[in-house]
């Protein structure tokens, strides 16, 4: 990361926004080359799967969340492996945990307690999951965010400027976002679901870039639809397409639906066949997920003792 320098925002240019074209058909065929190969197996899938626990926003986003099951959650992102998993796989030298945990705001405060700056803490804002409050509250809310100590904040987008071709409301509208946040990094989430169209993605994550966005995420988790693997192919395709533009480097979180071993193990091929090894790093991919690390650590017991274990043995906070 020595050399990673921060996306800063440059002025929205509308001629790299309708000049944006998806090709449907090809994109559909690449996203079922990826679903359909034979993952990688035995220690190589062992490998991979230790290094997908290092990318997880271990996440929290319910009703009924309380501090208890948060400050659970943050211990869990510190040692998301049990001990005998750990030396049974030779890394007790290993500095595991988690990308992140990721909460409400009302949740920060036990998360700071907790991790004590260990970890980053991600705080969804602006209205979310819907983003429909008013542009003061929502910039507020990001401002007491990282007044509580959230280092990292993942808004919503105004769905109906992507829906309505409003390039300038959305691209005014994540400025603002970005300046609120100051040094907090900031994740912009699409709700690729509600967008309708692939180029409508495209054209929403090149707009958000554009505006600042560290990161460009799939979906808040609530929609009908969440992540997939054409929207993502879309976005990390936008991502390259953005760095050779302009030389900055955004990062991607898909979110929403990824609660598999083998589902993470296609992003993390996605990643590394799209926008090469760095991008396999938790500063430039992070998948948000509640789950995920469960079936995770199953599989990973499955390797060290060939036998599965039931998923309560590993339960979540």
């Amino acid at each position: 990361m020595s050399d990673f320098k921060r996306n800063e925002a440059v002025p929205l240019d509308l001629s790299w926004i309708n000049h944006i074209r998806v090709n449907k058909s090809a994109s559909d065929r690449r996203a079922a080359s990826l679903a359909n190969r034979r993952t990688v197996k035995k220690e190589y899938q062992a490998a991979w799967l230790v290094k997908a626990i290092g990318l997880i926003d271990l996440t929290t986003l319910s009703g009924d969340d309380t501090p208890g099951r948060v400050e659970r959650l943050c211990r869990k992102a510190l040692r998301p492996l049990r001990a005998d998993l750990v030396e049974a796989l030779g890394l007790q030298d290993v500095n595991l945990a988690t990308g992140a945990v990721c909460v409400y705001h009302e949740m920060i405060k036990p998360a700071v307690e907790v991790l004590q700056g260990r970890l980053p803490i991600a705080a969804v804002s602006t209205g979310f999951p819907a983003g429909l409050t008013s542009m003061e509250t929502k910039v507020r809310e990001i401002e007491l965010s990282v007044a509580a100590g959230a280092t990292e904040i993942d808004i919503v987008i105004t769905r109906q400027h992507v829906l309505t071709g409003n390039w300038q409301a959305l691209y005014d509208e994540m400025l603002a976002y970005r300046k609120a946040c100051g040094e907090a990094h900031v994740k912009a989430i699409l709700a690729t679901g509600e967008l309708v169209t692939l180029e409508n993605v495209a054209k929403a994550s090149w707009v958000c870039m554009m505006a600042g966005a560290d990161f460009i995420k799939t979906s808040t988790g609530k929609e009908s639809v969440n992540a997939t693997i054409p929207v993502s192919l879309t976005m990390v395709r936008a991502i390259r397409d953005y760095h050779e533009q302009t030389g900055f480097k955004i990062g991607y979180k898909p979110a929403g639906g990824v609660s598999t071993a083998k589902a993470a193990l296609q992003y993390l091929s996605l990643m590394k066949e799209e926008l090469g090894n760095e991008w396999l790093e938790p500063h430039l991919f992070r998948i948000g997920a509640s789950s995920l690390l469960t079936d995770i650590e199953r599989q990973l017991e499955h390797y060290v003792t060939g036998a599965y274990s039931a998923a309560h043995r590993h339960a979540q906070p």
